[in-house]
């Protein structure tokens, strides 16, 4: 037979071995107590059938025999004999084991990248590496990220405990491996590392003897996101060379969660700025004319979009001040970006702003100039309050009419046509004259309002009736309670249903009553 066999009668002992069963148990002859000649695990299972008397159970029981692992298989006879099989699994125990870690550590890393890539913080990607990695890798981790000079950001955690967050200056010199894992140089093999030459700033407190220690780096998306340091006490097993090799693929996935939340941060910092700069200004009263204005951007990006407006203030008194609302075509950062351009633009062409044609006609140049592939539609306003009225100039520019909504309800469009900005060699606008008397405003607004898709079906467009009428019972209102009902319908109409930017502005000749009320110390307005 290919296998070891014996043959064991019911007191124990053995009656027959076959070649291969005294080449594993030399001692194994007839006649002998199988205690006395063979593992004691196999003579144990014998004994247990003897005594249950489990005759023609085949019950397989399992053992080392020389440093290798065999099952050993039982075939009851009738004559109360047992037949033991012996057979070496050592090969697909060791198979099943390697299986069994492979599929724990995928399970770890699968837990690891979900518990990483649910943050995009940085400090908080720092910790969650630190901590898995003491649970799971090693007694105590920590996490060293880039810093400014001998500053270094760090993250400690020893198993069983919660990670802390510190700054350390140090030489990573002193650490061997360190100062290349930092650099995003591959790590050292830790035998080369001597733990006895760890300085105390790399041991965490109460740690005890450092055992081993395994440097590796934490790889970033073309920059180093830092170092990963493991740390086991002495007296527990050193780190293999396979326990290194899972550490560096568990390091990878830190790194590029840790380098990931740092790109968001250095984008959400570029963003704020950005919002800073190119979102519509709080609009105040000035100079006896109300400005109020609101924005609301699309609901598929960000705050910052195509629709604009900006008040700039009269530079002396008696002047007109300056006002414009517009509307870039396109969505999301690369016409916010030529938002601000055309914002830019106007600032500096305010010297001119008592004549809206020039004005136009070099913006349109500027924006061809400048290779841009969007144009923008404008409606521009010269304001400056005269006795208890408000005399306005309007331009438009490729965009809806300004609507007069006067005291008694009517509502009057804007006799104003041009041609947009940005997309033909000249931008031929007319200018129109208007006059608010006390009660009256002016609203300018962008599509986004009037094409809106909502009501009870959801895709039935709000109108310029539906718009007008809202204005209509909006008369007499101050200008920020217009632009709050006006949203607020919007809102409604939309529901939770996808939206362009809507931007709308109010210029209003104030009531007497209404001007003594505000003084010009009403939140958000001020007088001039």
């Amino acid at each position: 037979m290919p296998y070891s066999v014996l043959i064991v009668d019911r007191s124990g002992t053995v009656r027959h071995a076959n070649d291969h069963a005294l080449a594993l148990f030399p001692a194994a002859a007839p006649g002998l107590s199988l205690a006395d000649c063979a593992a004691a695990w196999l003579a144990d299972a014998h004994e247990q059938r003897a005594a249950a008397d489990a005759r023609g159970a085949n019950t397989v029981v399992s053992g080392y025999v020389a440093g290798r692992s065999y099952e050993a298989h039982p075939t009851a006879q009738d004559d109360g004999d047992v037949v033991w099989w012996l057979v070496d699994d050592t090969d697909n125990r060791l198979a099943r084991e390697a299986l069994h870690i492979e599929q724990e550590r995928t399970a770890f890393l699968a837990e690891a990248s979900n518990a990483l890539l649910s943050s995009l913080h940085l400090e908080r990607c720092m910790d969650v590496t630190a901590q898995l990695a003491a649970e799971h890798l090693s007694a105590a981790a920590i996490v060293i990220a880039p810093g400014s000079g001998c500053r270094l950001p760090v993250v400690t955690c020893v198993r069983g405990q919660k990670p802390v967050r510190d700054q350390w200056e140090i030489d990573p010199q002193e650490v061997p491996g360190l100062a290349e894992a930092l650099q995003g140089f591959p790590p050292v093999p830790s035998r080369w590392i001597d733990p006895v030459t760890a300085p105390e700033w790399l041991i965490p407190e109460d740690f005890g003897e450092v055992g081993s220690i395994v440097v590796t780096p934490l790889p970033g998306h073309g920059v180093p996101a830092g170092a990963l340091v493991l740390l086991r006490r002495s007296g527990e097993p050193a780190f293999s060379e396979e326990e290194e090799v899972f550490a560096r693929l568990f390091a990878a996935r830190s790194g590029a969660a840790m380098s990931a939340a740092r790109m968001y941060a250095e984008q959400s910092s570029v963003s704020k700025v950005l919002m800073r700069e190119l979102l519509p200004p709080v609009l105040h009263q000035v100079a006896g004319v109300e400005f109020a204005g609101g924005y609301r951007p699309s609901k598929d990006r960000e705050r910052i979009g195509g629709d604009f407006y900006d008040v700039h203030p009269a530079g002396a008194e008696g002047e007109p001040s300056f006002a414009v609302l517009g509307d870039v075509s396109g969505k999301g950062l690369e016409a916010a970006v030529l938002t601000g351009k055309i914002r830019n633009t106007l600032h500096a062409l305010l010297p001119m702003a008592g004549d809206h044609q020039r004005m136009l006609e070099l913006l349109n140049g500027a924006l061809l100039d400048s290779h841009h592939t969007r144009f923008a539609t404008l409606v521009l306003v010269s304001a400056v309050r005269e006795g208890g009225a408000v005399r306005l100039r309007v331009t438009s520019a490729g965009h809806p009419p300004a609507l007069i909504v006067r005291a008694d309800g009517s509502v009057e469009e804007s006799a104003s046509r041009g041609t947009l900005v940005g997309a033909f060699p000249r931008a031929p606008a007319t200018t129109v004259r208007e006059t608010l008397a006390p009660g009256d405003f002016c609203v300018l607004f962008t599509d986004g309002f009037t094409e809106a898709k909502g009501g009870p079906l959801d895709e039935e467009m709000y109108g310029d009736e539906r718009f007008q009428d809202a204005l209509s019972r909006c008369a007499g209102m101050p200008g920020e309670a217009v632009v709050e009902h006006v949203q607020m319908l919007a809102s409604q109409w939309v529901g939770s249903g996808q939206h362009d930017d809507m931007a709308v502005m109010v210029i209003a000749a104030p009531r007497s009553h209404h001007l003594s009320m505000v003084g010009g110390h009403t939140k958000g307005r001020f007088t001039a």
